[in-house]
């Protein structure tokens, strides 16, 4: 009778290790992470300027764009993935922008909606044109007036940022 063959217990961790990593990937995809975002507020909380990309109370929009890749002394350009599909996407913006009149960014915009139902989009469509209209009304008021408008203006981007316009 031949005896039982014992299994390394190296090949039992390797084993343990792969489940394990199985597991955290699963467990990463089956959560939804919010959209990322370029929009960023400057909020003042307890006398401190705080970033976020959650709007607040008397927020000022800061316009950010990101770097695109490092140029090295030796003049090659070094991109990512993330930066080479923009390009890409802007390239086919520039294409079919006679068909749709719509630059880069209205065709991102566009584009990201796809994914939304038709009252969504449409929400997201009054929404396009109620926050510049707040923001406007902002700028132009002061005193107790002035807190109405930023206390409407927050509502509206929430609003916009819970959508996911």
């Amino acid at each position: 009778m031949s005896q039982p063959r014992q299994v390394p217990r190296s090949l039992h961790l390797m084993s343990f290790i792969g489940a394990t990593c199985m597991t955290l990937i699963g467990v990463s995809q089956a959560q939804s992470l919010p959209p990322p975002s370029r929009t960023v507020f400057k909020c003042e909380v307890a006398g401190k300027v705080v970033y976020s990309d959650s709007p607040c109370l008397g927020a000022k929009q800061v316009d950010v764009e990101p770097t695109r890749g490092a140029n090295k002394a030796t003049g090659k350009e070094l991109t990512g993935a993330d930066v080479r599909r923009e390009r890409q996407r802007e390239g086919m913006a520039e294409a079919v922008r006679p068909l749709t009149g719509m630059d880069a960014k209205q065709f991102n915009v566009a584009a990201n909606r796809t994914k939304l139902d038709a009252g969504t989009k449409a929400q997201c469509s009054v929404l396009d044109v109620q926050i510049p209209a707040a923001e406007a009304d902002e700028r132009k008021v002061v005193g107790t007036d002035r807190q109405n408008v930023q206390a409407q203006l927050l509502k509206l981007r929430q609003q916009f940022r819970d959508l996911r316009c």
